[in-house]
């Protein structure tokens, strides 16, 4: 083991580390999930948010320099920081800062990804850090980030892109990158129609996760030479990468479990089928997500809720929930949960039946409905009798059926305004 990747070493590169988390997109993909609050904001885990889990890498991983940068719809996503991420010590040079597009240096909200640093670039100097990790703040998945710096240090790397292998279909809707056989990067293709796949293995291409680390000073000046270019459309994928990969010393990091050297878990819960099942995989007896990882705790704001409960022991009319996960707060009366995640102060009432079902806070089902393959939004008040999941091409009608089959309900479906705008 060389020196730049022994935990003390990896610990002092982090401290000299600020990272910075883009957490300012819509998730259009998600659909109705999004229409009030940002993509990181969503809920996730049964009492998360996707905001949580970059967050708390940066901690794991002994960054405790964070900027959020924030911008569509930030509201619901501030107030969770601001409750959930207070606890850092200000005295000691910790801390979680909100950045919210403010047109410090131009008067236009964040136009891109490289953008948004840009328009930063002021505060970012006063905290003076060595190295910049660059986050997106709407995947799920658990990574270290200090042997990531450490080996951008041992490579003399301008800057360093975090890396996943995915399937050549798959590879149309990421950065595809090639490289030579120090893992130095070659060649870069946005979203390309036709992926180059990895030389040893035909079926697979490296793909860019969106996880950046920068030298400091050549940030600056790649993000102001960016920002001087009117052709540019200001993205680090787009833009940035292709324009500096033949000039400076740009590298991957693969993305591989440290015991097992295979693929890492990670999720991106950009759709709603997608959401659906990276939720309902947390059930698993030994998912690969393991939220009860003492070691590697995801931190949150928590709710002062009390634990769930489960009442009527009737053979008609029976509390129980099987092969699922139930939050603080919820209350299962006389109902049957099976393969579902409730979140925190759920309500089921007597005679329903849920089944591969994500619900999430403050829900209210009423008796006798049967709802399954469903995502149920935050608030909603579903009426006794509600029958969703079994007929398609009805529940089409009245709320969103991805194209895998699963259905979404939102309060605004369901005739209940919990924003009003007027």
């Amino acid at each position: 083991m060389s020196s730049a990747s022994t935990p003390r070493f990896v610990s002092r590169l982090t401290r000299d580390t600020l990272a910075l988390i883009l957490a300012g997109g819509r998730g259009s993909r998600l659909k109705q999930l999004t229409l009030w609050r940002a993509k990181p904001a969503v809920p996730f885990g049964g009492k998360f948010r996707v905001i949580d889990f970059p967050l708390s890498k940066c901690m794991n991983s002994g960054i405790r320099r964070v900027g959020v940068l924030t911008q569509y719809k930030s509201h619901s996503l501030i107030q969770h920081i601001q409750r959930g991420w207070g606890f850092l010590r200000g005295e000691f040079g910790e801390f979680v800062e909100l950045l919210p597009a403010q047109q410090r240096i131009q008067s236009s909200w964040y136009a891109g990804t490289a953008d948004a640093i840009y328009q930063n670039l002021d505060i970012i100097r006063i905290h003076n850090p060595e190295y910049v990790l660059i986050l997106a703040g709407d995947h799920i998945y658990k990574m270290d980030y200090g042997p990531m710096i450490a080996q951008h240090v041992e490579n003399s790397a301008d800057m360093t892109v975090a890396c996943l292998e995915v399937d050549l279909e798959s590879a149309r809707a990421f950065g595809i990158m090639t490289t030579d056989a120090d893992g130095r990067v070659r060649e870069f293709n946005e979203k390309p129609e036709h992926p180059q796949p990895m030389p040893d293995k035909d079926d697979l291409a490296l793909a860019s996760m969106g996880i950046y680390v920068f030298n400091t000073r050549f940030l600056f000046e790649q993000l102001i030479k960016d920002a001087d270019n009117m052709n540019s459309g200001h993205d680090f994928g787009h833009d940035i990468i292709p324009a500096i990969i033949n000039q400076y010393r740009v590298f991957t990091y693969p993305f591989r479990d440290v015991q097992s050297g295979r693929q890492a878990y990670w999720r991106d819960v950009g759709t709603v089928d997608a959401f659906w099942a990276a939720n309902l995989e947390l059930i698993g007896v030994t998912p690969e997500l393991n939220l009860y990882d003492v070691d590697w705790p995801i931190w949150t704001y928590q709710e002062q809720m009390p634990p769930a409960k489960f009442v009527f022991d009737n053979d008609d009319r029976r509390g129980t929930a099987v092969d699922s996960m139930v939050s603080g707060g919820c209350v299962i009366s006389g109902a049957t949960v099976r393969h579902s995640l409730l979140f925190s102060n759920v309500k089921v009432n007597s005679y329903a039946l849920l089944q591969h079902a994500v619900v999430l806070h403050d829900v209210r089902i009423g008796r006798h409905c049967r709802i399954q393959n469903a995502v149920i939004d935050k608030g909603c008040i579903v009426p006794p009798g509600t029958v969703i999941g079994e007929d398609l091409e009805q529940d089409t009608q009245r709320y969103h059926v991805t194209p895998g089959g699963v259905v979404l309900v939102t309060p605004e479906m369901l005739g209940q305004e919990l924003h009003h705008v007027r």
